[in-house]
């Protein structure tokens, strides 16, 4: 299987999320990009055209795409004939999102989604790789549910999460037992840029729908253990979150405040977060940071500007670790959020998953 490419789709390819995938997957080398679907408006012409002028990233559209006909996302059967395994990206409701890829599943495709819809589906894998990835394992128990040989689905976190998860994972040894955090979110994570939201230019917004309630408990389920053929949460730490809008392009920030039963010392902290690495990193992934998470001794890092694309925006950056007067400590920290939170953690996910020959 590691001798030869992948044939690969991008399910809602001229979306943000899509345009990501692309470029993520351009000259990958376990991954070929066959087939490219998105909504049945943008079928039947080549991509460059679907896309036009809502292309959204600095970099250009790939030359590998430019000319390749955009297909039906609806059409399984077209799509199937391209390629064996799909990212998806779509923009649908959610119970329309979650019957698609369960009809993608079900026609013996494989499904690494970036979507939603799926994330409290209990046979379902949610993985950030480095932290959980032997919730893998669940797929067998969904394959037997699906009533599929090959096909399954699995999906990654919201991407606000990815600020602060990675940082406290390390540290669940001492018995974290309260957390408070507040996201500062690009406008990216939206879908959004200036251009096209010119509301938020010189503006804050305090409120991001549904936003809270995903940051609050699906760093449970990343802890969570798998059992009797599901995922169980985690019952601890209590977590409490406010997400907020900011006028930035991309790059998402949490100030995290954190209490401990066993309050370890600053030091230890730091050496953790040094130390900490996982299976992405000793298999040498393509896209796995060589150092996940990078604590910066700076007052004022780390910034998004500077820190966000570190590690080609896989790495985690964390800086301002202090003692807090109510809580044990306070850090904040930053991730990439259509990189590390959305379409280049799916792209880990689905490296993860050829490595250990799910996709065979």
């Amino acid at each position: 299987m590691e001798n030869r490419k992948l044939k690969v789709g991008v399910i809602g390819a001229t979306g943000m999320v899509g345009q990501r995938f692309l470029t993520l997957l351009d000259g990958h080398p376990y991954f070929e990009v066959t087939a490219l679907a998105a909504s049945a408006r943008s079928a039947g012409v080549p991509y460059e055209e679907a896309v036009g002028s809502r292309w959204k990233l600095q970099t250009p559209i790939p030359d590998a795409f430019r000319r390749m006909e955009v297909l039906d996302a609806a059409d399984i059967d077209a799509v199937r004939e391209r390629c064996s395994m799909v990212f998806c990206a779509v923009n649908m409701k959610k119970e329309e999102i979650r019957e698609l890829e369960e009809r993608y599943a079900k026609a013996e495709i494989p499904v690494v989604s970036n979507n939603s819809a799926h994330r409290w589906t209990p046979d379902v894998p949610m993985v950030i790789p480095e932290i959980n990835p032997g919730h893998l394992e669940i797929i067998a128990a969904q394959r037997r549910r699906l009533g599929t040989r090959r096909g399954f689905i699995a999906v990654k976190p919201n991407c606000s999460i990815q600020s602060y998860v990675p940082p406290l994972t390390p540290l669940r040894k001492y018995g974290i037992e309260q957390v408070v955090a507040t996201t500062y979110q690009a406008i990216s994570g939206a879908g959004k840029t200036f251009r096209e939201w010119p509301e938020m230019l010189d503006n804050v917004i305090p409120y991001i729908g549904g936003e809270e309630e995903k940051s609050e408990q699906e760093p449970l389920r990343i802890w969570g253990e798998v059992k009797d053929g599901r995922i169980v949460k985690a019952e601890s730490p209590l977590i409490t979150t406010q997400c907020i809008r900011v006028p930035v392009t991309d790059g998402h920030t949490a100030a995290v405040f954190v209490r401990f039963r066993k309050k370890p010392s600053r030091e230890q902290i730091l050496q953790d977060w040094r130390e900490f690495s996982g299976l992405p990193q000793s298999l040498g992934l393509p896209h796995a940071p060589k150092q996940f998470i990078t604590y910066f001794e700076e007052d004022d890092r780390p910034q998004t500007r500077l820190d966000r694309d570190l590690e080609g925006g896989m790495g985690v950056s964390v800086g301002r670790l202090r003692e807090d007067t109510l809580f044990d400590y306070k850090f904040v920290g930053l991730s990439h959020n259509t990189l590390r939170g959305a379409a280049g953690g799916a792209v880990l996910i689905a490296e993860l998953l050829y490595r250990q020959h799910y996709f065979d």
